[in-house]
């Protein structure tokens, strides 16, 4: 494997700091999770219908889908070193003060700032992967990335079970823990990062894959009106949609809608988000696998997504599972799937370009979750009227074959996505 970076950096430093992304996605996801987490006790303190839960959820949305594009551009003009610590204090802070918060609208603005500044996270990170790993090992680098967030939703159902003592222990505890544990990444991405291994230089990147000079430094807009945006459009919309509705509205799910304690259904989210994990990592692995035995990048990430999304779709039998096994085991499969996905789609969008990877990277985080942000006020309306989350979850279960369909028929294998190591 080619060195990628800075001749005097030896691989092992590529992972470490691979590894350290995978942190920064999991303190991401706990202080994302710990809402859903803890959603029914807060629900019974706020007096809050389901409708009022799913706008905390859209508040946090839109608020992530502008942030998204808003820290996309500033990631292609600020040296990443800084911003993306910057980023974390911030969303820590705000996850911090969430466990304060004595209102409705005070929890409501805390998720927006929340939403707001963990947008930051994904250009600094895929911007970050992009200059160390080549087209062969990206979707595995990015798999590292991705399970973080599992990891992050893994641990904080215990986090959860272990703070909130009794049906009606208090919840804030829990928030204000988990917004602490970003200081101590924050010191050792500065310790393990020089300004000059994230310099916003073409010249640093990876020599052998910089799509902007095989297009004729191609400019933002014309990336956006490409066919090839247009693809990862529907992609992101579809695979963040599944991927949100699980996470949201899993544990009021099983709950509400099966009957299930909080600590089973705690229990239950984390062996789903324990399956998420392998599914993210073994899609990282079997793509470049495939790319070791000729396969190119494209081919190997296109397999490996359509059998991700093939297992997502064991969700569409959820409306006519009750609370047992054969839901349990259904949900499991569903989490194996939906997270691979990821890995694939980021290694598409870090197909287009080098320069502006941030604005690319951003723009489409804020499709990904406008839309999504949309669908949690209105479905949250939905229970509240049918009593039931079944079609839901079973409508979101099937959304990754359509994205699935637009990577098949209208994205093409480029001769820069070779299955380089």
């Amino acid at each position: 494997m080619t060195h990628v970076t800075d001749a005097r950096r030896p691989m092992a430093w590529t992972w470490w700091i691979c590894g350290l992304l995978f942190l920064a996605s999991a303190i991401n996801y706990m202080d994302r999770q710990t809402l859903s987490g803890t959603s029914p006790q807060i629900k019974r303190e706020f007096h809050l219908t389901n409708e009022q839960y799913g706008a905390v959820e859209t508040a946090f949305g839109l608020a992530f889908a502008v942030g998204a594009s808003l820290f996309g551009f500033i990631a292609d003009r600020t040296n990443i070193r800084w911003l993306y610590p910057l980023a974390l204090l911030l969303w820590s802070t705000m996850g911090f003060a969430t466990g304060f918060v004595e209102t409705y609208a005070g929890l409501l603005g805390c998720r927006l700032l929340l939403g707001l500044f963990e947008a930051g996270h994904w250009p600094c990170a895929l911007k970050t992967t992009q200059r160390l790993l080549p087209p062969g090992y990206r979707t595995l680098g990015n798999s590292v990335l991705q399970s973080g967030t599992a990891i992050g939703a893994i641990v904080t159902p215990q986090i959860i079970k272990t703070l909130v003592s009794g049906e009606h222990g208090s919840w804030r505890i829990a928030f204000q823990i988990v917004g602490a544990l970003g200081v101590g990444w924050i010191g050792l991405w500065l310790l393990s990062v020089r300004s000059r291994d994230l310099a916003n230089s073409p010249a640093r990147g990876h020599v052998t894959d910089l799509p902007d000079r095989a297009d004729g430094q191609a400019t933002f807009w014309s990336l956006v009106f490409s066919r090839r945006f247009l693809v990862l459009v529907v992609v992101v919309v579809t695979i963040n949609l599944c991927w949100h509705q699980f996470r949201v509205w899993m544990q009021l799910f099983l709950e509400q809608g099966r009957g299930y304690s909080r600590d089973a259904a705690l229990d239950l989210a984390t062996w789903f988000n324990i399956a998420t994990d392998v599914g993210c990592i073994a899609s990282g692995l079997a793509t470049a696998a495939l790319c070791r035995h000729g396969w190119s990048a494209h081919k190997s990430r296109r397999l490996v997504f359509g059998a991700c999304a093939l297992l997502t779709a064991t969700g569409c039998l959820i409306p006519w599972l009750k609370a047992g096994r054969e839901l349990e085991w259904a949900l499991l499969i569903v989490g194996l799937g939906s997270l691979g996905l990821f890995p694939c789609y980021y290694s598409l969008s870090q197909e287009l370009t080098t320069l502006h990877q941030g604005k690319i990277t951003g723009t489409l985080g804020t499709f990904a979750w406008t839309f999504p942000a949309i669908w949690h006020s209105a479905f949250g309306n939905w229970v509240d009227r049918s009593h039931s989350y079944d079609r839901g979850m079973q409508l979101a279960s099937l959304l990754p074959l359509v994205a699935y369909a637009a990577i098949h028929w209208l994205w093409t294998d480029a001769p820069h996505t070779s299955g380089e190591l």
